[in-house]
């Protein structure tokens, strides 16, 4: 895989608003910065990123896990995303995060029925990059739709991706906008 840097974030919110988030909001996400074997050519056959993003789907869902302390069955909500240095194409973001990356990750974790939240973008060192969060197993759980920031002073420079994994523990700390709960998910069809 040719990590360069791999970073691990928890974040843990006990009060929001003055009131107490009860049980605590927790989530984690674990970020690689790799070389892109493609940066400044066009490939037709981008197989070597899709065999990569199947290696970071484990490696970076087991990092978040160990990250949070919990077991894998403590885990309601993932998502994933990828952004390519300026000398990629998006379609190197796709390669890495859609035909195999989902599989690894949900073995880790012990499952997920929803499709996995995904963003894709072309960036460079510093900028931002929004990984969303939804239910691993009823997409249609609004309390969880969610998100977090990645972000690395130093990547990803031209030549690289930088790819992350998130995991939560809960829904968003203080949710009231109705909708499907956790607790009532039935999470046979990956919606509902």
């Amino acid at each position: 895989m040719g990590i360069r840097k791999l970073v691990t974030q928890v974040e843990r919110t006990e009060r929001e608003m003055g009131q107490a988030v009860t049980p605590p909001a927790i989530r984690a996400l674990a970020a690689a910065v790799i070389a892109n074997p493609f940066a400044g050519r066009f490939e037709p056959d981008l197989t070597p990123l899709i065999d990569t993003g199947a290696a970071l789907g484990e490696v970076l869902a087991r990092a978040a896990l160990d990250a949070l302390g919990c077991a894998p069955e403590a885990v309601q909500g993932y998502g994933k995303s990828a952004m390519v240095g300026e000398d990629g194409e998006w379609e190197h973001a796709a390669a890495l995060l859609h035909p195999s990356m989902g599989a690894p990750l949900r073995a880790v974790i012990g499952g997920g029925r929803a499709l996995i939240p995904s963003t894709k973008r072309m960036g460079g060192p510093g900028q931002v990059l929004d990984l969303p969060l939804g239910h691993k197993d009823a997409a249609y759980v609004r309390s969880h739709f969610d998100g977090m920031e990645v972000r690395m002073s130093d990547a990803p420079r031209a030549g690289e991706i930088l790819v992350a994994v998130g995991l939560s523990l809960t829904g968003r700390p203080l949710a009231r906008v109705g909708g499907l709960r956790h607790d009532e998910i039935t999470g046979e069809d990956g919606l509902r």
